[in-house]
């Protein structure tokens, strides 16, 4: 018996030892390359995050991040094919696609809250949003366009009283009878840090601007032919995020700090904190269909809202420029920290 059992013995032997041996092929991955809207920052940390993790790799994506910056237009390169995906800075940008005929899609909203807020020095009490009617308004070309066009028509807010705001915080600084337009997640920190006074925050978003923000956008034709495709980079993000804001972010703030060299630890545990304060990136119908989650009847209402603000038509088919077909499915929900 001993005899007619060692060659088989052998056999298995050598079937395992040829395997070993064998170098395992490796996971075939989905090239996929993503814009942002800026320079790298908190305000991007769960794609950093889900790239430096290893999460886009897990769900069979190689994920290149190509930032923006004050010289980069990568929506730009979205439409014409040369990116997959692009982070959007807001709904008016979906409103937008559809205004002008561009076949791009919203797929998943990242922030449940627009992180535009206005600052005001600590000695102005400010209890409502009309309470900054008095004050002079340091807004950009592109807020003056937007969300203050919504300040006029619900709550009566004058052109007058605005100025321009040219990214510079000084004139803020030195007139305390005024108020600057910023995100909650880094301009109160630069004023603090610069003028040595923690000023007070008005979240638009807590005053009806409902907006979504940080929008995962792509082409129709990619939601079309590469629905997976577009479903594991979706679920993968909020994956990413989850990790980021309730996680370990080291390796996503590591991520972000090799591309932008300016950015520092503070700011970052600072942005990160703020997002989490204010409910930036998971509240409202996220905590139930987890990060990513956009409805119907958000998206409606603040069409309205827009309509009635003279910034978009109302005889646009907005429900063209999203789709709730990748969202609202609860991944993730499970690493939110109670």
């Amino acid at each position: 018996m001993y005899q007619a059992f060692l060659p088989r013995a052998l056999t298995v032997s050598l079937v395992a030892v040829l395997a070993a041996l064998t170098p395992v092929r490796a996971q075939t991955l989905d090239k996929v390359s993503f814009g942002t809207n800026w320079v790298a920052e908190a305000e991007h940390g769960g794609f950093f995050q889900a790239a430096a993790d290893g999460t886009y790799k897990k769900y069979g994506l190689d994920v290149e991040i190509v930032p923006g910056g004050p010289n980069t237009n990568n929506r730009t390169l979205l439409i014409a094919g040369k990116i997959d995906f692009f982070m959007s800075a807001n709904s008016l940008q979906t409103f937008d696609a559809v205004t002008n005929n561009v076949p791009l899609v919203a797929v998943a909203a990242m922030f449940q809250k627009d992180p535009q807020v206005f600052l005001t020095h600590p000695e102005v009490k400010i209890s409502k949003i009309e309470d900054l009617k008095p004050l002079t308004l340091l807004i950009s070309k592109e807020g003056v366009t937007s969300y203050f066009q919504w300040l006029k028509s619900e709550y009566g807010f004058d052109e007058n009283k605005v100025k321009p705001y040219t990214f510079n915080s000084q004139p803020f600084i030195v007139n305390k009878q005024s108020a600057m337009q910023g995100y909650v997640t880094s301009e109160p920190y630069a004023v603090e840090k610069a003028a040595g006074f923690k000023p007070n925050v008005i979240l638009l978003a807590d005053h009806g601007y409902s907006t979504y923000s940080t929008l995962i956008e792509t082409r129709r034709e990619i939601v079309d032919k590469k629905p997976d495709l577009v479903q594991r980079f979706v679920d993968a993000s909020v994956i990413g995020w989850y990790n980021y804001i309730y996680g370990d972010n080291s390796a996503g703030n590591a991520m972000i700090k090799k591309m932008n060299p300016e950015m520092t630890d503070e700011l970052l545990a600072y942005s990160v904190t703020k997002m989490k304060e204010y409910g930036i990136v998971d509240s409202g119908d996220s905590l139930k269909n987890g990060i990513g989650a956009m409805t119907d009847e958000r998206m409606a209402s603040f069409f309205d809202k827009m309509v009635r603000a003279g910034v978009v038509k109302g005889t646009i088919d907005y429900r063209q420029g999203y789709t709730l077909r990748f969202v609202n499915k609860g991944v993730g929900v499970e690493l939110r920290k109670k």
